[in-house]
């Protein structure tokens, strides 16, 4: 593009901004456009635009179509609206349908979802929209229970405070059109679906950049207000889900409340209902952490508002050897993830558990159980899964027990597809205990179900590192870990798999490779390989029994290489899984 060409294309681009601050953002760059650094300014924000993927739309807030903005977002909606229209409309039938729209309280959620509920509006759709800010897995249940056709999650989760994002669900008749099968009814989009919206959004940004047309009117976000029209998710869907993730636990078989619990929302919002289930579910000593459990955009508290990342629960650790508490709960901004962290007697220190841990004691308290939600078929088999990046220890576990497992692609989009799912697990920190009624990763729900769990184990005099114990020794001790290679362009990311793809390692850490399978040609064990689930992925296994899994992060510029040891005591894994970390440090360097 010339940069007489650019120019126009930026014009065009300020006329339909419906935002006055990103406008008189572009507008300071046009104006300065013959200093060198203003004018690369706007080759960089114009050097293409955001992909719409899987995970719907993620990135920094700012003005042009490479960042989150409210012109980003309505070109998002009207390609949203035009692709349903294609799929639902026939014969008398319009191709109308019904929206859930849902926003936590990052920079600008609130802003995505109006312009999203007014473009909704004008085509004719039937709108529903939060209140107020919320929780991700109330919009994932709501899409459900409604049976709305489409649900949009504005929010970034556990990114950092600049960046904003757009989470999509297909659930009523449109997912049923979509996938005949039904499996994908309430869940996030994949691929293909992807593709094809990607293309009519591309085709409504060409349309509307090309053609002359009337400029938008610009509102600034103090004056935005959600229209008259729209429907209110408010009281009733918060207690709608406060009553069913409540009813999950079974105060019959395990009475005991007996627990301090200290919670901390990470400046999301997860406080409220957190703080609501738990109360319901009984347990009554909940101390929160002051500092973060109301909604604060900037995350003044922590680098990074993920509870995985170092130091982000050093608030929550300290204010539980205050209070001497028992357990540590987290959830990251949009409540969908869960961490937690106990008091470790062996090493006689507080210390956080890792997903994997989490998702085997999890779904080993299921197998005990039985499936929690009340929504499930009564007398129904129980149904695992876990994602591939994630530990095979609940593979392990099901396979002694005679318990159906199924291994799934990254990602809660592939997790809700598992027929009958009980309970699902992805080692960064997602959960679903109740995935009939929430068919994604939930961080509420399953706050209250470890919660039962650590005050069983407390009343009983075990900890959770005693009931881990337990479970390694009916399945060996499995000890994950990964590193991590930084790029400075997301550009960077697939030149390492295509490295390793074209001269893969023929052993890792002194033990020979067995197996080697390349997901963009390669389908998981027990699966059919399906143009639909091709990833840049690629899975080592070891004489010895590791598993190395290379991967490019999917919202994030860099490469996760997982790891895996197995053995007979878990000084032995935890020695060979540091074995496995220098070798793939060595060969990614």
């Amino acid at each position: 593009m010339s940069d007489d060409q650019l120019l126009t294309t930026v014009r065009r681009w300020i006329a339909l901004d419906p935002d006055p601050t990103t406008r008189e953002q572009l507008q300071e760059l046009v104006d300065s456009a013959d200093g060198e650094r203003a004018a690369a300014t706007l080759r960089e924000l114009f050097a293409g635009r955001l992909t719409f993927g899987t995970a719907g739309l993620r990135a920094a807030l700012g003005p042009g179509p490479l960042r989150m903005n409210r012109l980003v977002v309505r070109q998002t909606a009207q390609g949203l609206v035009h692709f349903a229209r294609a799929k639902m409309a026939t014969g008398d039938d319009d191709g109308t349908g019904s929206v859930a729209i849902g926003f936590d309280a990052r920079h600008g959620s609130f802003d995505f979802a109006v312009e999203t509920a007014r473009v909704f509006l004008e085509a004719g759709w039937q709108v529903a929209a939060f209140d107020r800010p919320m929780p991700t897995p109330v919009l994932a249940q709501q899409v459900v229970y409604e049976d709305a056709d489409i649900g949009i999650m504005v929010t970034a989760s556990h990114n950092p405070p600049q960046d904003n994002g757009y989470k999509v669900y297909f659930g009523g008749r449109l997912a049923r059109l979509v996938d005949p099968t039904g499996a994908g009814v309430g869940a996030q989009i994949t691929a293909p679906t992807d593709v094809q919206i990607a293309e009519v959004i591309n085709a409504v940004v060409e349309d509307t950049l090309s053609t002359p047309g009337p400029s938008a009117e610009p509102v600034s976000s103090d004056m935005l207000t959600m229209p008259a029209r729209v429907w209110k998710i408010g009281w009733m869907a918060r207690g709608g889900y406060r009553w069913n993730a409540g009813a999950l636990v079974d105060r019959r078989r395990f009475p005991s409340r007996d627990l301090r619990i200290v919670y901390t929302a990470m400046h999301g919002v997860g406080a409220e209902l957190v703080g609501a289930v738990l109360k319901d579910a009984r347990f009554r000593d909940v101390i929160e952490v002051e500092e973060q459990c109301r909604p604060d955009p900037d995350f003044p508290t922590v680098e990074f508002p993920n509870p995985e990342e170092p130091g982000a629960l050093d608030l929550a650790l300290k204010t539980a050897e205050r209070h001497e508490a028992d357990l540590v709960l987290a959830n990251d901004p949009d409540a969908d993830r869960l961490s937690a962290a106990a008091y470790d007697p062996a090493g006689q220190r507080w210390r956080q558990l890792s997903g994997d841990e989490l998702g085997v004691l999890l779904g080993a308290h299921i197998l005990d159980r039985g499936a929690l939600s009340p929504e499930a078929p009564e007398g129904a088999p129980l149904v695992m899964a876990n994602s591939v990046v994630s530990s095979r220890q609940l593979g392990a576990l099901c396979a002694a027990r005679g318990v159906e497992h199924h291994q799934t692609l990254t990602g809660f989009k592939w997790l809700a597809r598992v027929k009958g799912l009980s309970f699902g697990y992805e080692e960064a920190i997602g959960f679903a205990v109740d995935p009939s009624s929430v068919r994604d990763k939930d961080g509420v729900s399953a706050a209250v179900v470890l919660a039962e769990l650590a005050a069983d184990l407390k009343s009983r005099g075990l900890t959770l590192f005693d009931r881990l114990a337990e479970l390694a020794e009916e399945t060996g001790h499995f000890v994950t870990g990964q590193v991590t290679v930084r790029v400075e362009h997301l550009s960077q990311l697939g030149e390492i798999t295509a490295t390793l793809r074209a001269t893969p390692p023929k052993q890792l850490a002194g033990s020979p490779v067995t197996s080697a399978l390349d997901l963009q040609k390669d389908p998981l064990p027990g699966t059919r390989f399906d143009e639909a689930t091709v990833t840049d992925a690629l899975i080592f296994d070891t004489e010895q029994g590791d598993r190395v899994i290379v991967r490019p992060s999917g919202t994030e510029p860099k490469v996760k290489c997982y790891l895996e040891a197995v053995a007979e005591t878990r000084a032995l894994a935890e020695g060979r899984l540091e074995e496995l970390r220098s070798a793939m440090e060595a060969l990614l360097s």
